[in-house]
């Protein structure tokens, strides 16, 4: 399924890391740097240049940590959760569509799975 969803096509033109570090914020923002880098498990350099790129596009913005002024917090922009919201309706239309050539019941199959599958993802998220 991951492989089905990053290969979907999609109107944004975005690496797998922006989305993904678009769609943390979206979930967790602010974040301090020091985070996004362990939660994506990219080097700091990497990051530092991503989130420069993002904050050009407006995407997200950088503000110094009030708690702490050596650490930079890192928040998603309304344009930025356009672009998750954006994504996440395509996908949904998409998934749709797969579903429509489904048999009733591997629908009903799908269905039956779903609070087990949501509760997956919530431990995946802890």
């Amino acid at each position: 399924m991951t492989r089905i969803f990053i290969r979907m096509p999609s109107i944004e033109k975005l690496s797998f890391t922006t989305l993904s570090v678009l769609h943390t914020l979206s979930l967790r923002s602010p974040m301090r740097l020091s985070e996004l880098i362990a939660t994506e498990q990219v080097t700091q350099s990497a990051m530092t240049q991503l989130v420069i790129r993002l904050e050009r596009d407006g995407l997200v913005e950088r503000r110094p940590d009030p708690s702490d002024g050596r650490a930079v917090l890192v928040r998603i922009t309304p344009q930025g959760a356009k672009v998750i919201d954006s994504r996440r309706t395509e996908r949904i239309m998409q998934i749709g569509k797969l579903m429509e050539r489904l048999t009733p019941e591997e629908r009903t199959s799908i269905a039956s799975a779903l609070p087990a599958l949501t509760r997956l993802a919530e431990l995946g998220n802890d």
